[in-house]
């Protein structure tokens, strides 16, 4: 049985600090139960795309690179940041392209997640990147540092279960490709 929740009514908007791939803000807000008020952190970021790119040979274009949240490297999907305006599938098969120098034959929308919604009002758009070849070796952001792995498909499950992949968008995405691909299968 599904319960609902009184919304929270916002009081007022908190100074806002620019750091240029997210703003953050405090806000004040008032608890729909009691009327008291509490400060709550928001993070205003762009949308971002995740892409589980496959060849034909059926192998994922996976990067690897420098996180400075956790201070090392991980294995993770191509992706990044959706420019405004752009379209989430224009920016998917660019993102591949700049991070990876592979170019898919087609791209497959699987649909999106909130990343954070406790804290981010963003959404990370998931896409399935078929015949992915590689055209070139890559143009990465001046400030990127990305190297391009092959594993096989297969291979996903122990890469997650053995945590060679650990970010929480990327086990997303590829569990919501597994129940495309599930409910696919059934029909």
């Amino acid at each position: 049985m599904s319960q609902t929740v009184k919304p929270w009514r916002r009081l007022r908007l908190g100074l806002e600090h620019d750091y240029q791939v997210m703003k953050v803000r405090e806000d004040k807000w008032a608890d729909p139960r009691t009327e008291q008020e509490h400060p709550r952190v928001r993070v205003v970021c762009a949308d971002w795309v995740n892409v589980i790119a496959v060849t034909p040979e059926d192998s994922l274009v996976l990067v690897r690179q420098f996180r400075f949240g956790v201070g090392a490297d991980t294995l993770e999907l191509a992706g990044g940041l959706v420019e405004e305006g752009e379209d989430p599938a224009v920016a998917a098969a660019r993102e591949l392209e700049e991070e990876t120098g592979y170019v898919a034959g087609r791209v497959v929308p699987l649909g999106w997640m909130h990343p954070n919604p406790a804290l981010q009002d963003n959404r990370c758009f998931i896409f399935l990147a078929r015949d992915c070849v590689r055209a070139h070796a890559g143009r990465q952001d001046e400030a990127e540092d990305i190297a391009v792995e092959l594993h096989p498909r297969a291979d996903v499950p122990r890469l997650i279960l053995e945590g060679h992949i650990t970010h929480s968008l990327v086990v997303g995405a590829l569990f919501l490709e597994k129940l495309r691909e599930d409910a696919d299968r059934k029909r």
